[in-house]
């Protein structure tokens, strides 16, 4: 997907909404959790409710590898059920040496039809190097997260920056602001302003909105830039909205909220 289109549906759609299939299996609905193909089942119903309030979705592959070979087809399954118009994430952090990263780009840009993969930095500029040589396909970069240990490396300091600057420093050299985009955690908001002078035109993912405690208005605010330039993401807030039978109901309407709030933000 370029980056023309994503920020016309962000444009069209009012919403920079990225939906979060962290589809654990021991949290789906009971009615689900005993029936073939459960998972599949449960993200079909979660796109079909929520498709019209976001512009992504992000499937975190460890929900789906830990089950193994169904697990993987049902990953499988949903990512050919995501519509064309939607931004396609596999949340993976792979890095690697260079023939490896190979390996897992055409995984997920070739065998599967991802546009985007989620890639730890850390193993320098020829792990990440195979992801960036395919056209239209984006390698998102963990920048800044929302974890506690973020404290532990990336907000240490190395000479006169933190360790999460340099990253994002010297990674933005390596592609440019139409392959490359980069994780920073909602609840880090405050570093927002210092990051978008680092990097003013890269796509943002932000997860941590929602059941992490991470505040929408905050991120919009210090964040968002001339494309939007977010993609803001809620995973358990909205697909676990309910575990009842009216679940999908209660994931449209949740997704709902989040459009709602985002068209205040972009018309500002």
């Amino acid at each position: 997907m370029t980056r023309q289109f994503l920020v016309d549906q962000i444009k069209q759609k009012q919403s920079y909404l990225c939906v979060g299939l962290d589809s654990d299996i021991t949290k789906l609905p009971q009615h689900l959790q005993s029936k073939p193909g459960a998972v599949f089942q449960f993200n079909k119903a979660i796109i079909d409710a929520t498709k019209d309030f976001c512009v992504s979705y992000k499937i975190n592959t460890a929900f789906y590898e830990s089950q193994g070979l169904k697990g993987w087809e049902a990953m499988e399954q949903t990512v050919n059920y995501i519509p064309s118009t939607h931004f396609k994430i596999a949340d993976a952090k792979r890095g690697d040496i260079g023939n490896t990263s190979a390996q897992y780009a055409k995984a997920f840009f070739e065998t599967l039809p991802f546009d985007a993969i989620t890639v730890a930095p850390y193993m320098g500029e020829d792990s990440i190097r195979p992801f960036l040589e395919y056209d239209d396909k984006w390698t998102i970069v963990l920048g800044l997260t929302s974890n506690k240990g973020a404290a532990d490396f990336e907000l240490q300091k190395t000479g006169e920056e933190y360790l999460y600057e340099k990253v994002l420093r010297t990674v933005s050299s390596w592609g440019n602001a139409n392959n490359l985009m980069f994780v920073v955690g909602a609840t880090q908001a405050i570093e927002l302003q210092n990051i978008r002078k680092m990097i003013p035109d890269n796509f943002l993912l932000v997860p941590g909105v929602g059941a992490q405690g991470g505040s929408l208005e905050e991120v919009s605010k210090y964040g968002m830039n001339k494309d939007c330039g977010l993609l803001v993401n809620a995973s358990r807030a909205v697909i676990f909205a309910s575990d009842g039978d009216a679940f999908a109901e209660a994931a449209a309407k949740a997704a709902r909220d989040y459009n709602d709030e985002m068209k205040q933000y972009l018309s500002k």
